[in-house]
């Protein structure tokens, strides 16, 4: 118990609970002991009004009847329900009439406002009594009560007082203690209960996402930090890390599947480059021979080094760390440059090349990787249209749609019926068995997408009757932040 108090009072959640709690308890204590000071000041001073107003009425009443009427004046009022202090004492300050049968000695001895609150008992109060020559009492005696009065001297040497009794105001400084007592205590137990409950909460929270964390530097990059779906800021915090170990996890998976195809596709490459070497150093050859050999090794090297920057290029795109400098393209003077630069490529092979492009199609993004994206989708369409039934023809075409620009290539080769294929169509060093035959190194279309990724957009591959659409979807309006 004691153990886990410990663990939740570490938490910076219980510590602000507690920082708030106190700062509550201080500011309910200063204003509970502010108004209860500012109640009795009122009281007081409506207590003093009272007697102030009571006094006047009795020298009302002795002006009007003398010592007489004051007397029954003060009679009648010293037996009504909750009544005042009255008292009328002789020169010496002996008690003749009134509802106050003892008070502290010298109370009547200076005329005006008592200085201090004095201790009286009224008649009828039971207890023992010591009185002495001027009838008043020690505050040895039981049933004390404390009041304030106005003593005042009439003409003839009498001695008038009225006052009130302090129990009222006592009464509420006392409720208020008490309901300050309470309150505090009631707050102390639910602030605990608080701290205890949601500590705990917090606590398990944090053991879930650790020993998850355990589980993930072990290995297991399969595993996600726990989702309870309440939204709150542990919820955030494991969402966002559970998308970064899903980029951490494809990462990884991107450099083993690069790392066996760089090992698979590009031993055959390499298999030629030993044998034309080894067969050049086999016998007697011409100088023409050699030549020519090294001139073949030299292209099959450029082809490697092709490959090897492609790779680089897609892993820079695809981790986002490309330093390509963003600029306005013309797609319309794009496309028309990549067209004309394939038309004869295309002539060549017996496929009919044009270009749909009307209207204004710009957008922010990178010309060369655009341009290289476009160059690779163009020149898969008429490698694998050529030399199929009826006429051959690739077009390219800009559309707006919404918020989006698409650029399509569309060919009516045999295209790519299956949508499994497709989807594989645009991995690394994925080559499809029909495709077996023709040169290249099964990159073309995975740059393509990674250099849609860049911009923002995405590559979409869609069958035709018959052929094959490739479409690069760009956002009109995208910023490389």
């Amino acid at each position: 118990m004691w153990k886990t108090l410990s663990a939740i009072m570490k938490t910076t959640a219980a510590r602000l609970s507690a920082l708030y709690l106190l700062l509550f308890a201080i500011c309910a204590t200063f204003l509970v002991f502010y108004m209860t000071s500012l109640s009795e000041r009122m009281l007081a001073t409506q207590l003093q009004e009272t007697i102030n107003e009571e006094m006047q009425g009795l020298a009302s009443a002795y002006q009007r009847g003398g010592l007489p009427l004051l007397v029954r004046t003060i009679e009648r009022r010293a037996r009504q329900p909750g009544a005042n202090l009255y008292l009328i004492a002789d020169p010496n300050g002996r008690i003749l009439s009134g509802n106050v049968e003892s008070l502290d000695g010298g109370i009547l001895d200076v005329e005006g406002w008592t200085r201090r609150p004095f201790s009286y008992q009224r008649y009828g109060d039971t207890g023992t009594i010591d009185r002495g020559n001027t009838g008043q009492v020690s505050r040895a005696s039981e049933n004390r009560h404390e009041a304030i009065a106005l003593v005042l001297r009439l003409p003839n040497r009498m001695i008038v007082m009225v006052g009130r009794d302090l129990g009222e105001p006592e009464r509420f400084r006392n409720v208020v203690r008490r309901a300050l007592v309470v309150a505090l205590g009631m707050m102390s137990l639910g602030g605990l209960a608080i701290w205890y409950l949601v500590g705990r909460r917090a606590l398990k929270r944090i053991d879930s996402v650790s020993e998850a964390s355990v589980r993930i530097m072990g290995g297991d990059l399969a595993g996600r930090l726990p989702v309870t779906g309440s939204g709150d800021e542990f919820d955030r915090l494991s969402e966002n890390l559970n998308i970064m170990l899903t980029r951490i996890a494809s990462l990884n998976e991107g450099l083993k599947q690069v790392s066996d195809n760089v090992a698979h596709d590009l031993k055959t490459p390499l298999t030629r480059l030993r044998n034309r070497a080894e067969s050049a150093l086999a016998g007697p050859k011409k100088s023409v021979e050699y030549r020519e050999t090294l001139e073949a090794i030299i292209a099959e090297s450029d082809q490697l080094i092709r490959t090897f920057n492609a790779i680089l290029m897609i892993s820079r795109l695809e981790a986002g760390y490309s330093t390509e400098a963003v600029s306005k393209v013309d797609l319309v003077e794009l496309v028309q440059g990549v067209v004309e630069l394939y038309e004869p490529v295309a002539d060549e092979v017996g496929v009919a090349l044009d270009a749909d492009v009307r209207g204004a199609f710009a957008i922010d993004g990178n010309r060369e990787l655009i341009a290289q994206a476009l160059s690779n989708i163009v020149d898969n369409a008429i490698k694998y249209s050529a030399g199929t039934e009826g006429k051959p023809q690739v077009r390219v075409s800009l559309a707006r749609d919404g918020g989006e620009i698409s650029l399509e290539v569309s060919d009516n080769g045999p295209g790519i019926p299956n949508d499994a294929d497709r989807q594989r169509a645009t991995e690394r060093f994925v080559r499809l068995e029909k495709s077996r035959s023709q040169p290249g190194s099964g990159l073309g279309l995975s740059l393509a997408k990674a250099v849609m990724k860049f911009h923002g957009g995405r590559l979409d591959l869609s069958p035709r009757d018959p052929g094959l659409s490739v479409t690069m979807i760009f956002p009109e309006r995208w910023g490389n932040g």
